[in-house]
């Protein structure tokens, strides 16, 4: 077990702060969603029905999907873009590890490196395309959750009902959209632009504290 957890600490560590952020977002959103209903002359609901309810979906969902294309975009635009003196950036002046062809006779190299052919040419590949799957996956649970939080608002006003059709243009998704992406790109140019100037001694995200400002790379 000490093994385990001291392999696996990074990962256990930040899963456990979304479980307990989720599990506060629930608690807090199921509070905030019943005292809207409440306003619009509705009944409460059960904890149950708001995990199912547009208005917890939505808001899951399009925080999800903008730290997805954050992820993906940082992945695909670090292939081909640098930052002189950043720790996140490649070094184009030099050989980089990543860039090498992979070696089926490498040891425990992975069982797609060993088949090659097809199956490898998808794994060269495969994070940014599992980011993005994950983006396209977010972006549609976050457009249904939307427009059906929507649909629950209007049908308490007595409104008519959007159709999916006309809510693809609605101002209001669009809006939740980017209001989430721009904070995700200023936070990524944040930790490209200060890794140049700033050190944290012991992190892997941070240059060695005597690297001059303008070494590029870990």
């Amino acid at each position: 077990m000490k093994t385990f957890l001291r392999n696996n600490g990074l990962s256990i560590t930040f899963f456990l702060l979304f479980i307990a952020t989720l599990f506060g977002q629930i608690i807090f959103g199921f509070e905030e969603h019943n005292k809207e209903l409440i306003d619009e002359g509705s009944s409460a609901i059960s904890l149950f029905p708001y995990l199912t309810s547009g208005h917890f979906v939505q808001s899951t969902f399009e925080n999800w999907e903008s730290e997805f294309l954050q992820m993906a975009l940082f992945v695909v635009l670090t292939i081909f873009l640098q930052q002189k003196g950043s720790s996140e950036s490649k070094d184009f002046d030099k050989e980089e590890e990543v860039d090498r062809e992979p070696s089926p006779n490498r040891k425990d190299a992975p069982w797609p490196v060993k088949k090659g052919g097809f199956i490898l040419a998808i794994y060269k590949h495969s994070l940014t395309i599992i980011l993005f799957l994950l983006f396209f996956i977010s972006f549609i649970l976050h457009f249904c959750g939307s427009l059906k939080d929507e649909n629950e608002q209007l049908s308490l006003k007595g409104l008519p009902l959007e159709t999916a059709s006309d809510y693809i243009g609605d101002s209001r998704f669009w809006f939740e959209s980017f209001q989430n992406w721009q904070s995700e790109f200023l936070s990524v140019f944040a930790i490209i632009m200060l890794s140049i100037y700033f050190r944290q001694i012991g992190s892997s995200q941070s240059k060695p504290v005597d690297a001059p400002h303008m070494e590029t790379g870990e």
